[in-house]
């Protein structure tokens, strides 16, 4: 499996939260490799967005989204959860995908020892919960995803069909104004 390229991610934020779907997220440590297929992201596209970290511009955390596409942003939120972004567009345009949900394809034992007492079902299903089961931190905050061998990267995966796709307004967003609240961003597979 080889990391996508960073052109992948050098384009809009919005198409490439879309073509994330299907596409296969790899966490490697060591010998040992979790992956899964990616089935729920969310697009955050530069300052204009008002649900978007860099709206409020450039700061210390957001440094990462300002820089080269296809880098790990990641984020520590309610003193609990780290979320994984890729960021997309291009050096000084921010934007990132958000991570929401995968499929676990390899390395289920370690997936279930990590989210001991939860059904399978429940492993990946949100961006806080794909985290912990893939061992992802702020360790990992500004890596590049397209180094092969690197601990963590997104490679080819499986073909979703365009009507399998679902697209709405992203989560969490209640103090959010409009039109960014509603902004069909957030992608599924049915």
């Amino acid at each position: 499996m080889k990391p996508l390229p960073e052109s992948f991610y050098t384009r809009d934020t919005v198409i490439v939260a879309r073509e994330l779907l299907g596409k296969r997220l790899v966490r490697q440590e060591g010998a040992s490799r979790v992956s899964g297929i990616i089935l729920e992201t969310e697009a955050y596209r530069g300052e204009e967005d008002l649900a978007c970290h860099c709206r409020a511009g450039r700061t210390p955390r957001t440094e990462v989204m300002y820089g080269p596409a296809g880098r790990a942003y990641v984020y520590f939120i309610y003193g609990m959860y780290w979320l994984l972004n890729i960021v997309t567009e291009g050096e000084g345009s921010p934007g990132a995908v958000l991570i929401r949900a995968i499929k676990p394809l390899e390395g289920l034992e370690t997936i279930a020892r990590r989210r001991a007492g939860q059904p399978a079902a429940k492993w990946t299903d949100g961006p806080g919960k794909l985290t912990r089961a893939l061992n992802i931190d702020g360790s990992l905050n500004g890596i590049s995803i397209c180094q092969p061998g690197g601990p963590l990267y997104i490679s080819e995966g499986a073909a979703i069909p365009p009507g399998a796709i679902q697209a709405g307004p992203r989560i969490g967003l209640d103090g959010v104004p409009e039109p960014w609240r509603s902004k069909a961003w957030r992608f599924v597979v049915n």
